[in-house]
């Protein structure tokens, strides 16, 4: 196979590990395309284009998102990832790991870890690629990446909510929490959240968001009940859509993304609401690059 064809045999793969890696599909399609230019110019030959590429996009990543960690200190408001629509979970992948790497919980907890580790824990819990090939991309030794995976996993799991919800126990949740918002009714939405529950919002100073995450189930009511009646935001229509392979809501304004909901569940609550704004993270609703 020529190189063309060989780059696209694994772009599917190349963009999933970029994503996660910077949660931004935009960042991460940067990532492709100078992957692409190497591989162009690459002299040598190669015995596993997989894992060349694999390595290749890893390394690209880890220096892209050192240097955005220093811009994010910058960033207005919170930071979230870039949210990934589709219509429907056939959009998505269907291996259950892989998609549930994609939801904005499990990208948050990523946040905590270095670059590295980040790199080293996706390689190998996400996408089971062996120590060996691990240790070689990262510049580590295998018994250290093997201990960065045991302690970022150990770390990951603490502070993950318990929630056994089935997808469709989920759906009836945010459905009432639609129906509940769509009211105004406030007494409904504490109800249906954690008394604890977080609110995050993504504006990056070019919307109207929360630049600090509310805490509260009767704060966080509260203030969504207002915004959706505010006559300083335009008319929305919402709906529940597949984001990051997730069930959430995605708000409309003629036709377009004006913003999105995701959602984390604790026991049979929400937990967390994931609300992206900045208009920035919009504009891709592509994802036919995911596998």
């Amino acid at each position: 196979m020529d190189r063309l064809e060989i780059f696209t045999r694994y772009r599917s793969l190349l963009f999933a590990i970029a994503y996660r890696m910077l949660g931004s599909a935009t960042d991460a399609e940067d990532m492709m395309q100078e992957a692409w230019i190497r591989w162009q110019l690459t002299q040598s030959i190669v015995q596993s284009p997989k894992a060349f590429l694999s390595s290749l996009v890893t390394r690209l990543c880890i220096d892209r998102l050192r240097s955005a960690r220093v811009q994010r200190e910058k960033y207005v408001g919170v930071w979230l990832p870039e949210p990934l629509i589709a219509e429907s979970s056939k959009d998505f992948e269907d291996n259950a790991e892989l998609s549930e790497s994609l939801s904005f919980a499990f990208l948050m907890l990523l946040e905590c870890l270095s670059p590295t580790e980040r790199a080293i824990f996706l390689l190998r819990e996400v996408f089971d690629y062996d120590y060996a090939d691990i240790a070689k991309t990262v510049g580590k030794n295998i018994p250290n990446c093997r201990q960065i995976v045991r302690r970022a996993r150990q770390h990951l799991i603490l502070r993950r909510p318990s929630c056994n919800l089935s997808l469709q126990q989920k759906e009836e949740i945010i459905q009432q929490f639609l129906n509940s918002w769509n009211q105004g009714d406030v007494h409904s939405l504490i109800s249906l959240m954690a008394d604890d529950a977080i609110f995050w919002s993504d504006g990056g100073g070019q919307a109207n968001s929360a630049r600090k995450p509310l805490q509260g189930c009767d704060k966080i009511a509260r203030f969504l009940v207002a915004i959706r009646r505010s006559k300083i935001l335009p008319k929305i229509i919402p709906k529940i859509v597949q984001i990051n392979d997730c069930l959430g809501i995605l708000n409309s304004f003629e036709g377009k993304p004006q913003s999105t909901f995701s959602f984390e569940f604790s026991r049979d609550r929400i937990q967390s609401i994931f609300a992206v704004v900045n208009p920035d993270k919009l504009k891709n609703k592509s994802n036919s690059y995911l596998p």
